[in-house]
């Protein structure tokens, strides 16, 4: 089987804690040739890490040494390095989310089909244990009815990177965090058109003084992210969803939930439980895992190569993606431009 020639642009926290370690361990069917990084000084020093033989400043000529680029920018800059990746035959993994609109994802999948090429994006939690076996046990929910949605931090604003940028960003908590878990959710009731959306934006706590905050510093007088989101979705087959996610929560404790109540059970991803009724009794049924790779970005690395060969299925499809790019539109117009 041909290796494949794996580049990375942007070379920030998110490549060096989950992209390259994870290709790294692939060398059977990959081997990262290039880097790229508007910060030179660090691809080489990344480069000289890893024994990467090239190194870019400029994102285009790292393209001559590749079959495929992993992209790990702000958000801003997604559509553009993607749909010129797609220009010059490549494959591409994108990091989450998929671009700053559904506008700029519609381009980037008209891009891929033309060069007949993959676009795969990360969104690694539906490669987790818990998020795998709740997909095998959807069938057992039958109908889905209700699904809730919680993906809440009490205190921890990145600060640190471009994240509380909202032009590089496009947003906070719900475009940098809940996007993961709105996605699982999504994937796992077969993604029903949504066919009405609210929701209501907030960023009061990160914009008062002497802030407590476990994940470094920022300016709270130039805080314009949404740090606290609620949403309400509809969708086509008459399933709703209850959904909410922030960075900073007056809470007891970080939360991430994610249940689903169907016709026939329901079931809770995290941990990951089932509910159902059975000889007239109330059953709840909890797994017993069997010890196995519990880093996600190892078997997300291996799907994207895997179609990029032609032997595996995306497990996430990038129409997919557009799906929660396109309810994140919706739940920021919902709750207005202001802050």
């Amino acid at each position: 089987m041909k290796k494949l020639r794996i580049g990375i642009i942007g070379v920030g926290g998110i490549a060096q804690s989950r992209h390259i370690p994870a290709f790294l361990q692939l060398r059977d069917v990959c081997e990262i040739t290039a880097l790229s990084d508007v910060n030179i000084e660090r691809a080489r020093e990344t480069a000289e890490k890893y024994n990467i033989p090239h190194v870019f400043e400029e994102y285009k000529e790292l393209f001559s040494e590749v079959d495929a680029v992993c992209i790990c920018t702000p958000n801003k800059f997604h559509a553009d390095i993607t749909v010129a990746a797609f220009e010059d035959g490549i494959h591409v993994l994108c990091e989450k989310p998929m671009a700053l609109s559904a506008e700029e994802c519609e381009a980037m999948i008209a891009a891929s089909k033309k060069a007949d090429k993959v676009l795969a994006i990360a969104y690694h939690y539906r490669f987790m244990k818990e998020a795998q076996a709740a997909k095998k046990a959807m069938e057992e929910v039958g109908t889905p009815l209700v699904v809730r949605v919680q993906g809440l931090r009490r205190r921890k604003v990145p600060g640190w990177g471009v994240f509380t940028n909202k032009d590089l960003q496009g947003g906070g908590s719900l475009i940098d965090y809940g996007c993961h878990l709105l996605d699982l959710a999504l994937w796992l009731i077969g993604n029903p058109k949504h066919i009405a959306v609210s929701g209501t934006m907030y960023n009061t706590l990160s914009k008062m003084p002497n802030q407590v905050n476990q994940w470094g510093t920022f300016n709270h007088e130039t805080f314009n992210v949404d740090d606290h989101v609620t949403a309400y979705v509809k969708f086509e087959n008459g399933a709703s969803m209850l959904f909410e996610t922030s960075w900073a929560a007056n809470i007891k404790v970080d939360q991430e939930h994610l249940s689903i109540s169907g016709v026939d059970g329901g079931l809770s991803v995290f941990p990951f439980e089932f509910y159902t009724t059975k000889n007239g009794m109330l059953l709840n049924s909890q797994a017993a895992w069997l010890p196995g790779e519990e880093n996600q970005g190892l078997p997300q690395a291996k799907n994207f190569i895997h179609a990029c060969l032609g032997v595996e299925e995306l497990i996430v499809k990038p129409e997919e993606a557009l799906q929660v790019s396109q309810i994140i539109d919706c739940i920021y117009e919902s709750g207005g431009t202001s802050i």
